[in-house]
């Protein structure tokens, strides 16, 4: 049992290195692609990074979904929630306080807040994702961003959601790399995800744990990996205020498309752990962080303490009604 157990966690672990490296490279490829193509800079940053830097946790999302593994599906969501609340913006604040005086960053908040409202309606509501509420949820993330669109193509370009894709504009024009990119990227996010799902279902399976102990541990924190190593570098180089941009920007990326994208597919059913526990986690990190941005007042390092120690407090909990201790 042992042996099988480090081998699916390593499989685990492969498919998620598979996931991060393939949606990286799918998103380099495509805006290279775009800009030969003569795509507005603009309307790149708006669909193909926006979507793109989503790929992993939308592949994942679909996969674990249509497999039938619907815990790992909403684990993902609500664990990569959790995560970059407390974890990516918690840790970065321990080095360097993380600024919420961001223009444009309030209505961003009041977005996230209707997102999770949305979500939380679908898990105490009908208690699963279909199709009705999948779809209002994908109708939310197209115009959330043909929103974004207006107000920059009428000259409101600065705001913190379109900063985070910068670093991808650089690349331009058709090359064997730009194919390379872009193939290695659609082979490599399906591959990743079912060696995922399905090494994770095994997985809670031999262990004896829910399935969304997976996604909310594992999954979750492991799609938030390039968020807080992107986030700390910026902490360390006293450039905090690109940080929370992204994190809400991801957080309504993964309420919006990616559980839309899970109604689409299938159906996920919540089960009752998840609304006793996990939801209620991230409808509180969701409400403190508008807080925070609302009131503009600076996550520093006692509360980026507070928060780290939220995360792993969140984690113990979960390890311990798995019985892990």
């Amino acid at each position: 049992m042992v042996p099988e157990i480090a081998s699916q966690v390593a499989l685990v672990i492969l498919g998620l290195a598979v996931l991060l490296v393939a949606g990286d490279l799918l998103v380099r490829g495509a805006v290279s692609l775009a800009a030969a193509l003569k795509i507005p800079a603009l309307l790149v940053s708006l669909t193909i990074v926006a979507f793109g830097t989503s790929a992993p946790e939308l592949v994942v999302t679909v996969q674990a979904v249509m497999s039938g593994n619907d815990g790992i599906a909403l684990g993902n969501i609500i664990g990569s929630n959790i995560a970059n609340i407390f974890l990516v913006l918690g840790v970065p604040a321990l080095i360097y306080p993380v600024t919420t005086h961001v223009l444009g960053l309030r209505r961003h908040v009041v977005i996230m807040l209707i997102a999770t409202a949305v979500f939380l309606y679908a898990a105490y509501g009908p208690g699963e994702i279909g199709l009705r509420i999948g779809g209002v949820l994908f109708a939310g993330i197209l115009i959330y961003v043909a929103y974004m669109w207006i107000r920059a193509a009428t000259g409101n370009a600065e705001d913190p959601i379109l900063d985070e894709v910068e670093e991808y504009q650089a690349a331009a024009g058709v090359s064997l790399k730009t194919i390379g990119f872009l193939a290695a990227g659609l082979v490599g996010l399906p591959l990743g995800a079912h060696f995922l799902v399905s090494n994770g279902a095994e997985l809670a399976a031999d262990l004896g744990v829910r399935e969304e102990l997976i996604g909310l541990t594992i999954v979750a924190f492991g799609t938030s990996l390039p968020e807080l190593a992107t986030v700390f570098a910026a902490a360390l180089h006293k450039k905090s205020d690109v940080a929370i941009g992204g994190v809400v920007g991801s957080n309504i990326f993964n309420l919006l498309a990616v559980g839309g994208a899970a109604g689409l597919a299938g159906t996920a059913a919540f089960d009752d752990a998840s609304r006793a526990l996990d939801l209620p986690v991230m409808t509180f990190a969701a409400i403190v962080l508008s807080a925070f941005v609302l009131t503009r007042k600076d996550i520093g390092r006692l509360s980026g303490l507070v928060f780290t120690a939220g995360y792993i407090g969140f984690i113990l909990l979960l390890a311990k009604n798995a019985g892990a201790f």
